[in-house]
């Protein structure tokens, strides 16, 4: 690479490209059935860890636009054995972010054009599907930091074409930004974006300590629900500062744990201050927040709050957006996060598949 990376806390500046869809950094690997995170002594960033076969059509293609990007590229690649009659196409680029504060700093963007099969025919499947699907994400390599994508080694896996962390508006478009080493949602200042849902967003990750929070950030309206769908229940929650008065209302779940409504439970939080629930909770309402507070809805660091959960395991959350009728009746819903480098990216994808070829 034309830069350093600092991979949870090992410097690394050369890379492996596996035919089988990931990047690993200290030997290359031949594996095609992906087996599931974490995995030890094998640091990788896999964007489609699957049964690639290339020997009947397609290619891997790797470029340097310029001295802060590398970029790979699955083009129309099948799968095993020589199978064409599905072909997937997806990219991983790697962006280095010294800007951000420290050397070592950078961004992992997954970008997937078309995926068509998930399994090939060794890692039991069968015309592309079955047996053990494709995973998708990235794995420190010890045995506890390690990020999958939703849907991995399921048949869902397909849906990372049609789904983003960064907008509606840019299907099959990941972003994932490391930070002194560390994977996102390990501080306020590199939080965990979700995938965003038409009524909100969605948060899928791993516990590994359940004690130190875990920072998640959408954007805000004049509320949030917090909504475990799958995993350990909260037992705390942090919420930002310099956000209007710094007050919010914390409400309960009314609906005997449905949680499809709340109510006050006349207890107010202060930002900046961690509140612990009395009892493990699956679900709650935050309220309060003023609409002269004037949160732009595209800042990426709008609304950043930390939950701590009452054990280790694996989390599938949503965030859910309240929204408030303004002046002229129609309602006020928060735009998803954007960013400008996304879709000058996403603009530039073309021009470096042709170049590459």
């Amino acid at each position: 690479m034309p830069f350093n990376i600092d991979f949870f806390g090992s410097d690394f500046s050369t890379f492996f490209v596996n035919n089988n869809g990931n990047l690993t950094f200290v030997n290359p690997l031949g594996q095609f059935t992906p087996s599931p995170f974490p995995i030890t002594n094998q640091p990788m960033i896999a964007p489609y860890w699957g049964d690639v076969d290339t020997r009947g059509t397609g290619a891997v293609y790797v470029a340097s636009p310029n001295e802060s990007t590398v970029v790979v590229t699955w083009d129309q690649v099948g799968y095993y054995n020589s199978q064409t009659d599905l072909l997937n196409t997806f990219q991983v680029v790697l962006r280095d972010r010294p800007d951000t504060g420290l050397d070592g700093n950078f961004d992992i963007e997954f970008r997937y054009g078309q995926l068509q099969w998930t399994t090939g025919d060794a890692s039991g499947g069968s015309g592309g599907l079955g047996g053990t699907p494709a995973q998708a994400g990235f794995d420190a390599g010890d045995g506890i930091n390690f990020f999958t994508l939703p849907g991995s080694r399921t048949s869902e896996v397909l849906n990372l074409a049609n789904i983003s962390n960064v907008s509606l508006d840019t299907p099959g478009l990941w972003s994932f930004a490391i930070r002194n080493g560390e994977t996102p949602g390990s501080t306020p200042d590199n939080p965990l974006l979700p995938v965003i849902i038409e009524d909100g967003f969605q948060f899928d990750f791993n516990i590994t300590e359940p004690d130190r929070p875990f920072f998640i950030d959408p954007d805000v309206a004049v509320g949030y629900n917090y909504i475990v769908d799958s995993g350990p229940n909260m037992t705390s929650v942090l919420l930002p500062t310099g956000i209007g008065d710094g007050f919010y209302e914390l409400w309960s779940d009314s609906s005997g744990g449905n949680c499809t409504d709340f109510v006050s439970s006349g207890t107010t939080l202060t930002g900046g201050t961690t509140f612990n629930f009395a009892s493990p909770l699956r679900c709650f309402s935050v309220r309060g927040i003023e609409t002269s507070a004037g949160l732009d809805p595209t800042n990426p660091l709008a609304f950043v709050t930390g939950l701590t959960f009452e054990s280790a395991g694996s989390v599938s959350m949503r965030q859910i957006p309240i929204t408030v009728f303004v002046d002229d009746g129609t309602t006020q819903v928060p735009e998803p996060t954007t960013s400008a480098f996304i879709y000058a990216g996403l603009m530039g994808l073309g021009l470096l598949a042709r170049k590459a070829k």
